[in-house]
């Protein structure tokens, strides 16, 4: 089991054009299905003009949610090539839409799977691809004296501090690697 995906860092543009057709795409990271919604009712308001707003996102380090919308093109001429070019760069948390303004010539379906794949292809390409690592929260509560033990371990195994509480009884919630999580959990159980 991997804990390491890769997705891109900010939002990017990408651009092509075909028999005057224009492909305006854009990559955006995200990590839900209502940011995905969002994003593409954000964008069929800007471009309530253009012919067809398509799109396809992948969610999950495990790569295992996605969909491909063809917006009314033939069917799977417009969400799959944009999807296939999302798995060809084996990027998850991402969502691509691509804006066609038609341009007066039918470019058929092999010309439509060759543009949306190029324009979705342009938008990766101006994107700052980044690798994160899957992570898992661990909640853990002590009694006070148990304080340097904690931090101790803390230390050693460098997780990242999300919340810290220090009371009657203490709480402490940290973020691990998920390969490292078992590790930290035994560690931190071992000290009751």
């Amino acid at each position: 089991m991997t804990d390491e995906f890769k997705t891109i860092a900010t939002t990017s543009e990408g651009y092509y054009t075909e028999k005057r057709s224009k492909f305006l795409a854009f990559a955006h990271p995200v990590s839900t299905v209502d940011e995905v919604k969002n994003i593409v009712a954000q964008y069929r308001k800007k471009y309530y003009d253009a012919r067809h707003v398509c799109y396809a996102y992948m969610l999950g380090a495990e790569r295992t949610e996605f969909r491909a919308n063809d917006d009314g093109e033939p069917s799977s001429t417009a969400g799959k090539p944009i999807l296939g070019q999302i798995n060809s760069n084996e990027l998850t948390d991402i969502l691509i839409v691509v804006v066609r303004y038609y341009g007066g010539v039918n470019l058929g379906t092999s010309g439509l799977i060759v543009a949306y794949r190029e324009a979705a292809a342009d938008a990766i390409a101006h994107a700052t691809i980044e690798t994160r690592q899957v992570e898992e929260i661990i909640k853990y509560s002590f009694a006070y004296p148990q304080m340097n033990d904690v931090m101790r371990i803390v230390k050693d195994m460098n997780p990242r501090i999300i919340s810290q509480t220090y009371d009657n009884t203490c709480e402490i919630v940290l973020s691990i690697r998920k390969s490292e999580a078992e590790q930290l959990r035994n560690r931190l159980s071992s000290l009751l």
